[in-house]
């Protein structure tokens, strides 16, 4: 798989966890329909302020996105893997799993903070 799909695998897997449409997420990113709907299908590699604005519409952080680009820091440093990112990336769950799963981590996290 090129680095482009996995990329684009990765915003429409996270725009489906965050139940938006392809038009709402792309509103929110300061995008076109039709640029997002290629970036999801791997035709086109995002440039800095376009990776800025999906980083900031799907709450992710821009290093995360720069990985599934094979943009990521000095491979022999150390990764920390957070729980909400082993649960999106999870193949074997379903994109509903998944988000059950993050609301009842999340509604924990929560509750500890109380």
């Amino acid at each position: 798989m090129s680095r482009t799909n996995s990329f684009g695998d990765f915003i429409k897997s996270q725009r489906k966890l965050a139940e938006l449409s392809q038009r709402e997420l792309a509103k929110l990113a300061d995008l076109s329909d039709a640029y997002l709907s290629q970036l999801e299908r791997g035709l086109h590699e995002p440039s800095v302020r376009v990776l800025h604005g999906l980083s900031d519409a799907l709450n992710v952080p821009t290093d995360k996105l720069l990985r599934f680009l094979g943009e990521q820091p000095d491979e022999s440093s150390e990764t920390v893997v957070t729980t909400e990112s082993a649960i999106t990336l999870d193949d074997a769950l379903t994109d509903v799993q998944k988000q059950s799963l993050l609301d009842i981590y999340r509604g924990f996290v929560a509750a500890n903070d109380l």
